[in-house]
């Protein structure tokens, strides 16, 4: 008898803490998306900081969709492999003015550039090639 109570008070004492370590774990974490991001900061730095921990689920949800949005596609599968997003007066720069536009470049639905750009986004760089080339005129001496 002095037996049976003893290997039952020392399984009691096994199977107690792990009872109550049960009751005490921590609930399972919710999907990414289900998971509600903190609010994106908009100054630059801090933005550029912390752009990059937030999908573009929770991006859209904070931010609103883009402005405009480009994809960049693989030529034979036609697979995106990188997107580019515009948006308008969204950061502050360090003087208190707003950015006209920032450009966050995608890849693999992580933010991996944020570009700060002082037009609308819609300006491009020239691509203007001179038909000949101008003599070269010798350097000046010295």
């Amino acid at each position: 008898m002095y037996k049976l109570m003893l290997t039952l008070f020392l399984s009691a004492l096994v199977v107690m803490p792990i009872t109550s370590f049960a009751d005490e774990s921590p609930a399972k974490p919710q999907s990414k998306e289900k998971v509600i991001a903190k609010e994106i900061p908009t100054t630059e730095k801090e933005f550029a900081a912390a752009i990059n921990d937030y999908t573009k689920e929770q991006i859209i949800a904070q931010l609103g969709e883009p402005a405009k949005s480009e994809d960049v596609k693989l030529k034979d599968s036609g697979k995106v492999v990188a997107s580019i997003w515009y948006y308008h007066n969204i950061n502050i720069a360090e003087d208190g003015t707003y950015f006209p536009t920032t450009e966050l470049d995608f890849i693999d639905g992580k933010v991996v550039q944020v570009v700060y750009m002082n037009n609308d986004g819609t300006d491009k760089p020239s691509t203007y090639v001179p038909e000949k080339m101008p003599a070269e005129e010798p350097l000046p001496e010295m």
